[in-house]
């Protein structure tokens, strides 16, 4: 009797030791574009979402302390200065000074292809669609990337939300962007 309850004990401590472990670990997230021909990883504490619009390819929720960012993955047309500017002209600066002027810009390869990088900071005129109201989200940054590929067209990085969750997540945007293959 003695050694049925030694036993039971044990194995209740057991169950309880384990429930208190991590039960799973987070993978990172893969993105593919451009039909398997792109792939990127995010990071695994970014979470998949149904993307808002048709028009997204992937989207994902990076959540801090300090708020949510969102991170939208798609397809891009257009000349890469005109959506620049585009991105700019969604911002204002509560003093009245020139986002243009202060919004940060940078090229690079990746993969072999080219990377043209933004980070914009201000008040921020959130827009679901060109129809949609606007919504002014203040002391917001934004970290965009238009990638230009040689084969398979344009593609737009963003994260977005309150300043100090980007700051948060900038690493992650970075490791994102920079983990582009080009598939053959």
């Amino acid at each position: 009797m003695i050694r049925f309850f030694s036993f039971v004990g044990l194995a209740m401590a057991a169950v309880l030791s384990t429930a208190a472990l991590p039960q799973t670990t987070q993978a990172a997230e893969k993105v593919t574009l451009a039909e398997g021909k792109l792939v990127m990883t995010a990071p695994a504490s970014w979470k998949r979402k149904q993307p808002r619009v048709r028009i997204i390819e992937h989207e994902f929720e990076a959540p801090s302390k300090d708020g949510v960012c969102r991170v939208t993955v798609m397809g891009a047309g257009g000349d890469v200065k005109a959506n620049i500017a585009r991105w700019i002209s969604q911002f204002t600066q509560a003093d009245g000074g020139s986002t243009k002027k202060r919004t940060k810009q940078s090229q690079e390869k990746v993969a072999g292809q080219t990377v043209h990088l933004v980070d914009i900071s201000g008040d921020f005129k959130d827009q679901r669609g060109p129809f949609s109201p606007v919504k002014l989200r203040a002391d917001y940054r934004m970290l965009g990337a238009i990638i230009v590929t040689e084969k398979t067209g344009k593609y737009f990085v963003k994260l977005y939300g309150p300043k100090k969750a980007v700051a948060e997540h900038e690493r992650g945007f970075r490791d994102l962007v920079g983990s582009l293959k080009v598939v053959k």
